[in-house]
C-alpha cells in the first residue's frame, strides 16, 4: 500500500511538471529544487535534508535515510520591456500576462545499508515564458499592426521535466553519488512572422505549436564530512542532450538544436552550535555551451544555420548563502540570499524581450516543523526584486532601444515523511 500510494504521488506530479514555468531562477534554472533549498537561497551542495537532494548533489542523499518528499513551489513573476524610439518593435511599456505558475516536485529515497542508498526524483526547471497582447502598435514601420512584432499575440514557451535516479556510498568520511537524468522539454513560439525572413526556414520559425523534444546526461557529486560539523560537497551535470525542435529549425541555431547547459558547483556548511548552522555555495551554469542561447543575437546569418544567431545569454555564476536555527525540537527557521551575474547583455536585449531572464538577487526565508516523529511541514517564500537590462536595437530590428525587466515572488510548500528503517542508525526523525 505504502509503494501504491508513492507511485501515485509521482504520477500526479509528472503529470503536473509541464502546467507552467518559473522565473524565481538564475537565467532558467530554478535557485533551489524542493522547499528546503529554495528557503535557503540554493545553497545545500553539502548540506542534505531531503530527497530532492538528488538534484543538487546525489551524494547527499547518504544523509536523508528512507524518506518521501513532494511539494509545489507558486511563482508570481512581473516581466516586460519598455521601448524608447523603437521603429518595429512596438513602442512603450508592455508586461507580459500569465502572471502564476505552479511547478511541482517529489522525491524518494531509499537506505540499502549503513554506507550505500538510492532514490528517484522529477522536478521541474524554471523555464522561459513570455504572453504579450495583441495591442495595436504604434511603431513606424507596421502603423496598425498587431502586438510586439506586429504579428498580432506574441511570446515563447519553454517547459522543463526531469526524472533522475541516483546512488550514493559512503567510504570513511566521503560519500560519492552518481545520478543519471533524463530530461523532456517543449517549446513554442508564436507571433513573429514578420521576424521569418531573417530565417534559413521561415515555415519553421513561429506559429507551429508545441514542439517537443527528449534526451538525458549525467550528474555526479562527492561530500566530504572534513571534521565534526563541516561538510565540503562538489558536484557537476553534464550537458542534457536533446533531441532536435524541428518545428522551430528555423528559429533556433543548428537547425533546431536546444541542448540544456552543464553546470558545477561547490559548497560548505558548517554547524556552528547543535541548533545553528551556516552554508554557502558558488555555482556556474554555461549558457554559452548552447548555441541557440549563448550565440550573439547580432550575427550576420540567418537564424537556423550552424552558428546563426542565439539569445546571447552568457555563463552565470551563482553565490547562495544560507542559514537555518532549530529554534525548538518542532520548529526550525531558515533565511538566505542568492546573487547571480546577469546573462542578457545590453546587445541583446531586442530579442530576450521574448527571453527577459534578468534578475540578479533572490531574498528568502523559510521554515520547517515537525507534525510528528515522521512528518515535517516545509514553508518558504522567495523575493526577487526588480532588475532591468537595456540596449540599442539593431538597426535590422528598426533601431531605438529597449529596456527588458523582470522581478516575482514566490511562496513553496512541502512534506516529508520519515519511514522507519530496520537499519540500526538509519532512521533520521524530525530536526532537532
Amino acid at each position: 500500500m505504502r509503494n501504491q500510494k508513492i507511485k501515485l504521488a509521482f504520477g500526479a506530479v509528472a503529470a503536473l511538471l509541464l502546467a507552467g514555468t518559473a522565473n524565481a531562477t538564475d537565467g532558467y534554472f530554478q535557485i533551489g529544487y524542493g522547499t528546503i533549498q529554495q528557503s535557503l537561497a540554493g545553497a545545500g551542495v553539502a548540506h542534505a535534508e531531503d530527497a530532492m537532494a538528488l538534484a543538487v548533489n546525489p551524494a547527499g542523499i547518504l544523509d536523508i535515510g528512507n524518506q518521501f518528499y513532494v511539494g509545489a513551489t507558486l511563482i508570481n513573476p512581473t516581466r516586460g520591456y519598455t521601448g524608447t524610439g523603437t521603429g518595429f518593435i512596438a513602442p512603450g511599456d508592455h508586461k507580459s500576462g500569465r502572471p502564476i505558475f505552479g511547478v511541482p516536485a517529489a522525491g524518494y529515497t531509499y537506505q540499502i545499508d549503513g554506507s550505500s542508498a538510492v532514490g528517484i526524483a522529477i522536478y521541474g526547471n524554471g523555464g522561459i515564458n513570455t504572453t504579450y497582447k495583441p495591442f495595436v502598435s504604434t511603431a513606424p514601420a507596421c502603423p496598425g499592426a498587431l502586438g510586439v512584432f506586429c504579428s498580432g499575440k506574441a511570446g515563447v514557451d519553454l517547459e522543463q521535466a526531469f526524472v533522475t535516479v541516483g546512488y550514493a556510498h559512503k567510504f570513511g568520511s566521503l560519500s560519492v553519488g552518481i545520478a543519471p537524468v533524463f530530461a523532456y522539454q517543449q517549446f513554442k513560439a508564436y507571433g513573429l512572422a514578420a521576424l521569418a525572413g531573417g530565417s534559413s526556414s521561415p515555415t519553421n520559425f513561429s506559429d507551429n505549436g508545441y514542439a517537443t523534444s527528449s534526451g538525458g546526461g549525467v550528474r555526479a557529486g562527492i561530500q566530504w564530512n572534513a571534521a565534526p560539523g563541516f561538510n565540503v560537497g562538489l558536484t557537476g551535470s553534464t550537458p542534457m542532450y536533446m533531441s532536435k525542435f524541428n518545428k522551430y529549425s528555423g528559429l533556433f541555431a543548428n537547425q533546431g538544436n536546444f541542448n540544456i547547459p552543464g553546470n558545477i558547483a561547490f559548497g560548505v556548511s558548517y554547524q556552528i552550535t547543535p541548533t545553528v548552522t551556516v552554508l554557502a555555495d558558488y555555482k556556474r551554469i554555461f549558457y554559452s555551451g548552447v548555441p541557440s542561447v549563448g550565440n550573439a543575437s547580432n550575427i550576420a546569418l540567418p537564424f537556423g544555420v550552424s552558428g546563426g544567431p542565439g539569445f546571447g545569454w552568457r555563463d552565470v555564476d551563482v553565490f547562495s548563502i544560507g542559514a537555518e536555527w532549530a529554534a525548538t525540537s518542532q520548529l526550525v527557521l531558515r533565511a538566505g540570499y542568492s546573487h547571480n551575474t546577469n546573462p542578457v547583455r545590453p546587445r541583446d536585449a531586442a530579442l530576450n524581450i521574448l527571453a527577459p531572464g534578468v534578475i540578479t538577487d533572490h531574498f528568502t526565508a523559510g521554515m520547517s516543523y515537525a507534525i510528528s516523529n515522521q512528518m515535517n511541514l516545509d514553508l518558504g517564500g522567495v523575493y526577487s526584486p526588480k532588475h532591468t537590462v537595456s540596449g540599442a536595437v539593431p538597426a535590422a530590428f528598426g533601431g531605438g532601444t529597449v529596456s527588458d525587466y523582470l522581478s516575482g515572488f514566490a511562496v513553496t510548500a512541502g512534506l516529508r515523511y520519515q519511514f522507519a528503517s530496520a537499519t540500526p542508525g538509519i532512521f533520521k526523525g524530525p530536526k532537532q
